[in-house]
């Protein structure tokens, strides 16, 4: 049986089959919720075991990968609020030793996401703090939020400086000084017995207008969002990771008396979106020397960061750049 990591008959430009990677959807991945007559909205965000199919696939040491799921969690939870045709990503590029975090998620929930690690710098760090926070991974740089609708649309980026010690509190930083958008964000990920984990909690203060907590005075509105804020604080990360405890059924612990409404939950899935027909294209930009430098034995291999997966193309059928 043939497999689009291999060369085949078939044209790589027309290749567009799936590479050998988990076939997974969580139905309820993400849960939208809000709380009526009152200006507060939010998600809960729980990938079961979408998470430990997308974080195994790279062997990085559990502080990196248990980052990289924060990463996914909250980027399925930001792009669940939005209403596009697309890709939502979160990249982190820093000067540390993990310089790269990149997540991303399209409209349709497909979910994706790695980590750029450096061994050699990052191995003392470990051996110092065997858990170093985010702050320390990545260094110095900037967050990226991007909402990536094609080449027809315009492309909308918000940057802010890595500030803070958790990517909690880089998310904070950007929505408080980019967006001016009062929020709470809870993210966890870890090993459990049932493999990888990843959730998040987000909760944001609406604008008192338009029909929600409008009419409700000032001092009501901040009132509402406070509590709001005290009840989701007292959620532990146990709590978010427990696969036996039923997303609606943890919504209801926290905000049943602030009159909670569950809205349409939204699925997730394994989302990368590699195939030879991608890589052929990346491929074709090179000019013919530098196809070389890259052929061993007569082969390019090219891994998919996102998947971890192996592609192996033959040099003598791939035209680079300004070839004929």
């Amino acid at each position: 049986m043939s497999t689009p990591t291999e060369p085949s008959r078939t044209p790589d430009f027309l290749n567009h089959d799936r590479p050998p990677v988990p076939d997974i959807v969580v139905p309820r991945g993400v849960q939208p919720f809000h709380l009526r007559d009152k200006p507060v909205r939010g998600r809960l965000v729980r990938l079961g075991a979408l998470a430990d199919a997308l974080l195994t696939r790279h062997d990085n040491p559990p502080a990196v990968t248990a980052l990289t799921g924060q990463a996914l969690a909250l980027t399925a939870g930001l792009a669940a609020a939005l209403k596009f045709r697309g890709s939502f990503s979160l990249q982190a590029k820093g000067d540390g030793p993990v310089p790269m975090l990149l997540a991303d998620c399209t409209d349709a929930g497909a979910l994706r996401g790695y980590a750029r690690a450096d061994a050699e710098r990052l191995g003392p760090l470990l051996a110092e703090s065997g858990a170093p926070d985010a702050a320390a991974m990545l260094g110095q740089g900037y967050l990226a939020f991007t909402c990536d609708q094609g080449p027809e649309m315009d492309r909308y980026q918000g940057l802010v400086a890595i500030e803070g010690d958790s990517l909690t509190a880089m998310t904070d930083t950007y929505f408080r000084t980019s967006e001016q958008l009062a929020t709470h964000v809870h993210l966890a990920c870890a090993q459990t017995d049932a493999g990888w984990r990843a959730a998040a909690l987000i909760i944001e203060r609406v604008a008192g207008a338009g029909g929600v907590g409008e009419e409700l005075d000032a001092e009501a509105q901040e009132d509402a969002w406070r509590t709001a804020v005290a009840l989701a604080a007292t959620l532990t990360d146990a709590e978010l990771l427990d696969d036996a405890l039923p997303g609606d059924r943890l919504l209801h612990r926290l905000f049943h008396l602030e009159g909670l409404a569950l809205d349409r939950a939204r699925a997730l899935s394994y989302g990368c979106r590699c195939s030879r027909a991608r890589l052929s294209g990346v491929l074709a930009g090179f000019g013919a020397e530098d196809l070389d430098h890259m052929a061993d034995d007569g082969v390019i291999t090219m891994t998919c960061e996102f998947c971890n997966v192996a592609f192996r193309f033959d040099r003598a059928e791939i035209r680079g750049a300004g070839q004929d």
